[in-house]
């Protein structure tokens, strides 16, 4: 008897030790990994928390670092970045826009020797790239020669989408290349006084004060008289976004940026509607531009084709 009754205990055991994993392994197997850039991480968080309110059952985290990297079910990505081979299965939605902006650090030797000048997109090629052919009418600024260059260097940089907006790649840039996050770059700034660089508006304002960050400064480009003081230190975050949002300016690199998915997955196709019906509400307050409405519109009519063709 008491034979059979330690049996009965070792196997009443083993089925709830197994219980027990199957559903931890359900639990695990029900998170929804989100891999953003950081300047997009807060506007990703935001999404999750206003979603778990409405679908507490389905979870959705940002993976950091080197966490949860095999097991990415979304993906923050942006226009100009070519799909790899095994995301052929996923398709793109966009949420929105970013814009990037040339930059130096505040009272830099750097900002003093580009005071009070309006560079047009010729003249910031010539900062900011290796190139030697200029067309003639614009001369060589032997001031620049003195300035370095800073640029991101990762896949998830700006850098690429700055480069292309003045026909350039992002193996053109003069200068240094600076690993890991673009926030880097703003480091990189306040060690070199002669250091100039460019990112995103999320990355370059303070998000709280609406004002841009204290240890930085926005390089002056040329534009309409009436545009300028929107491009400027005084402006806010607001305004400079409505002014973006008004009409773009061929100095700024304006880029879309949407999510990358496997469309298989019925609670990602929810998640992904809700953020394009609900959650864009919220680019302007982490610094990113809306998409104009017939856009948003094709994006949302995407994710619902799929979710019909799946009933």
């Amino acid at each position: 008897m008491k034979k059979l009754a330690l049996t009965i205990a070792v196997l009443l055991s083993i089925n709830i030790s197994n219980i027990w994993a199957e559903q931890n392994s359900t639990n695990a197997s029900s998170v929804r990994y989100v891999k953003a850039p950081r300047f997009a991480r807060p506007l990703v968080e935001k999404w999750i928390t206003e979603y778990a309110k409405t679908q507490p059952d389905v979870e959705f985290q940002i993976a950091k670092g080197n966490q949860n990297q095999g097991n990415i079910d979304l993906n923050v990505v942006f226009d100009n970045q070519d799909a790899k081979p095994e995301d052929l299965s996923h398709t793109v939605v966009y949420f929105g826009e970013f814009a990037v902006l040339p930059i130096t650090a505040s009272g830099s030797e750097a900002a003093k020797v580009l005071e009070g000048k309006h560079l047009n997109s010729k003249k910031l090629k010539q900062l900011y790239f290796l190139n030697d052919d200029f067309d003639e009418d614009v001369k060589k600024i032997k001031q620049f020669e003195n300035l370095v260059v800073y640029s991101g260097s990762n896949a998830t940089s700006v850098a690429t989408s700055f480069a292309h907006n003045f026909g350039e790649e992002s193996s053109s840039f003069r200068g240094k290349r600076i690993s890991g996050d673009d926030l880097f770059l703003n480091t990189a700034l306040t060690k070199d006084p002669l250091g100039v660089s460019f990112n995103a508006l999320p990355n370059i304002f303070d998000l709280q004060s609406r004002h841009i960050k204290n240890e930085l400064t926005i390089i002056g480009i040329d534009m309409k008289k009436n545009l300028e003081e929107s491009f400027s230190d005084k402006a806010t975050l607001d305004e400079l976004i409505a002014a973006l949002e008004s009409g773009k300016v061929s100095e700024i690199a304006v880029e879309k940026v949407g999510v990358s998915y496997n469309q298989s997955d019925d609670a990602i196709n929810h998640f992904l509607q809700w953020v394009l019906e609900n959650g864009t509400k919220y680019n302007h307050e982490y610094g990113l531009l809306n998409l104009d409405n017939k856009l948003t519109q094709e994006q949302i009519d995407k994710v619902k084709t799929t979710l019909t063709a799946q009933k």
